[in-house]
């Protein structure tokens, strides 16, 4: 997945989850957050931006943040928190794990829930998929979600429910970036979650985590990642 066009700034405030004032040549501008988490361990006054010009000239929002630098203590590492992203790699990607004839639905409605994409494989299976871009990462160490969510409580048992009528069901974490040690729930923030994520273990659901070779314009998934639950 690569960006058309894509500069930098600094970021300067946050007053909603939408969005942000960065400052670009010396000038300060609005522009759309495409992340509603709260990624405050990321948007720190003064952090190096990216942002991707909006193709309208005339929204009120000219840029969106898509890209943010992080200082750890390995160095400067970069992360995509562009919420659109995960979904669109995993579309690229997809036909290396399902088959490259696998048909692939983007956008499958499953009883109450839309899942991110449905799969006929080579072989003639069914498969549910649901992805979850992941942006949260402490000493190398990543995890999800990185504030409460009933909604990824409600994807993961209706997963468990394509595996009780007979499908294979999937849940993938993209990791917005590279180097990092291992998945894990964030138990701390929702230990709901993290226990729905064991139940669904439990009753079939395939969970994996997977890497993404980032640059300041493009984002690529490049491995898989341990998943601890």
């Amino acid at each position: 997945m690569k960006y058309q066009t894509v500069i930098q700034g600094r970021f300067l405030s946050r007053p909603n989850r939408f969005i942000a004032y960065v400052e670009i040549d010396g000038k300060e501008e609005i522009c759309h957050v495409k992340n509603t988490g709260r990624c405050k361990e990321l948007l720190i006054p003064g952090a190096t931006v990216y942002l991707e010009p909006a193709a309208n000239p005339e929204r009120k929002t000219k840029y969106d943040l898509i890209a943010v630098e992080k200082t750890t203590e390995g160095g400067i590492k970069l992360i995509n928190m562009d919420s659109q992203a995960p979904n669109r790699v995993f579309l690229e990607w997809a036909p290396k794990f399902f088959g490259e004839n696998a048909q692939i639905i983007p956008e499958k409605k499953y009883k109450n829930s839309r899942f991110d994409c449905y799969v006929e494989s080579e072989d003639g299976r069914h498969h549910f998929v649901e992805v979850k871009g992941v942006t949260l990462e402490k000493d190398g160490v990543v995890s999800f979600p990185d504030a409460p969510t009933q909604r990824g409580i409600k994807h993961i048992f209706e997963l468990c429910d394509c595996v009780k009528n007979g499908f294979s069901a999937y849940l993938f974490f993209v990791i917005q970036m590279k180097d990092v040690k291992y998945f894990t729930p964030n138990r701390k923030t929702h230990p709901e979650f993290a226990d729905a994520l064991l139940q669904a273990k439990q009753a079939g659901v395939k969970i994996y985590a997977v890497d993404c070779d980032i640059t300041s314009d493009s984002m690529t998934i490049h491995d898989f990642v341990e998943t601890i639950l």
